[in-house]
């Protein structure tokens, strides 16, 4: 500890090895509760994140968990459309109400703040990483257990803002059956360990696809190589989404709410006996 320390490192300009480090989590709006943050990544886009993301929200929600998404896609929001929500945020001089959904999930989406859902947001990584952080302190969340996080693709400025502004407690990685999947996966845990952010499983979507008359399944996208990824990597829980045509058709007509199967169950249940640090 240097002679010149106050011990008041906010007013204090010695450079000791004790110094905190300063927080960089914004406030959550001081109407909302949150009491468990979980964000689903990737290192690429096109891999079905948003997919994932409903999939585990609709799980949560089903096993009485009050639960909420933050769409943070801004260049390419889905949920809204996903859940087959059409209404426009509203607010007061307190903050901006989410909305809900059919089985009342809450959730917020540039979409919903946009005159037109197919007008292009064309702003600069600052702009955008800033409209995030707002849905965090600007939006009132009605007392939710588990929140998800629908990011971006990539490891750039929205997760970055995402892992350092609002307290995630755990991610879960999505991907595809294709020969690049270690790159891609690799990258997702790496910028989860410089954040020391817990890994809670990983999701393979458009695993494979199982003919309805025999039963056999085909890798239309290459034979699937997860589980050496998930040792790789030390990821424990694995997840596989087939291609499968009636939960497709259950997302484009936003009815993902009626989707049936099990194939997050394992990874919905260790999001569930998560324990805040």
């Amino acid at each position: 500890m240097s002679e010149e320390c106050t011990h008041n490192c906010s007013t204090c300009s010695a450079n000791c090895s004790s110094r905190k480090a300063e927080s960089l989590l914004a406030p959550l709006n001081e109407l909302s509760s949150v009491k468990k943050v979980i964000a689903v990544v990737s290192g690429k886009g096109g891999v079905g994140k948003s997919l994932v993301t409903s999939l585990l929200a609709v799980l949560s929600q089903r096993n009485g968990v009050q639960t909420a998404i933050m769409d943070a896609d801004i260049t390419g929001p889905s949920i809204p459309k996903t859940f087959g929500v059409t209404a426009k945020a509203e607010g007061d001089e307190h903050g901006i109400f989410p909305a809900k959904t059919t089985t009342g999930i809450e959730m917020i989406s540039i979409n919903m703040l946009l005159e037109n859902e197919t007008d292009p947001v064309v702003w600069r990584g600052p702009v955008i990483a800033g409209t995030v952080k707002q849905f965090w302190t600007d939006v009132i969340w009605n007392d939710v257990d588990t929140m998800f996080i629908d990011c971006p693709p990539g490891t750039g400025d929205v997760p970055l803002t995402i892992f350092q502004s609002i307290p995630v407690d755990g991610i879960v990685i999505v991907t595809s059956p294709q020969d690049l999947v270690s790159m891609i996966v690799g990258k997702a845990v790496k910028m989860a360990q410089l954040m020391n952010i817990p890994i809670l499983g990983i999701v393979e979507n458009m695993s494979y696809f199982e003919c309805p008359d025999c039963g056999k399944r085909h890798h239309i996208y290459g034979e699937s190589h997860i589980e050496e990824v998930a040792a790789k990597y030390g990821i424990e829980k694995i997840a596989r989404i087939p291609i499968n045509s009636k939960l497709a058709g259950a997302v484009d007509r936003g009815m993902v709410e009626l989707f049936e199967g099990d194939w997050l169950d394992e990874i919905s249940e260790t999001i569930s006996n998560l324990k805040k640090d």
